[in-house]
């Protein structure tokens, strides 16, 4: 039976390796949600993660199966509202609504803390995770924001990139 809670200091080395297999490299190229061809390098490291984890207005929820962890995402209070970031489900398990599972999950962590609304950050060039949020309720604020071209924490671009801002009200 599926689980969804939150991440602890010991999940590191495994969130780190689900992350990364998700959007970078031979292996995110499974799924649907690769990044590999618009970033060379990682998409996160231990030291990043555990930064995270020990903020006190953060939280990793992890999605997990039969003590097999499948799929994580990033959640931070920003003022009024959720910020979600690293919605990560496993290449080889991706379109089988686990990401789906995380969302709503994401989303009613949200409504328990009285947030405003759940935004995000996304990269103009991935239409299909756009069309993907749009689906369920998310929409463009019009809002745009600086891509960490110089930053190897983030990747390392292969082309002039930017954010913009997705948002769902609660």
């Amino acid at each position: 039976m599926p689980q969804i809670y939150p991440a602890a200091e010991g999940d590191i080395s495994l969130l780190n390796q689900l992350i990364n297999s998700a959007y970078r490299g031979d292996s995110s190229r499974r799924g649907w949600t690769t990044e590999a061809d618009l970033l060379d390098g990682i998409r996160t490291d231990e030291d990043s993660l555990r930064t995270m984890l020990a903020r006190a207005d953060a939280t990793i929820l992890k999605y997990e199966e039969d003590g097999q962890l499948l799929g994580c995402v990033y959640l931070e209070r920003k003022g009024t509202d959720l910020y979600l970031g690293m919605l990560t489900v496993s290449p080889d398990l991706q379109a089988k609504g686990i990401g789906r599972q995380l969302l709503a999950a994401a989303e009613a962590f949200a409504r328990d803390r009285q947030c405003r609304a759940v935004t995000m950050t996304v990269i103009p060039l991935r239409h299909e995770l756009i069309a993907w949020y749009e689906r369920r309720g998310y929409r463009a604020t019009g809002e745009t924001r600086p891509f960490p071209m110089d930053d190897p924490r983030f990747g390392l671009p292969r082309q002039p990139l930017s954010f913009i801002v997705l948002e769902k009200s609660l």
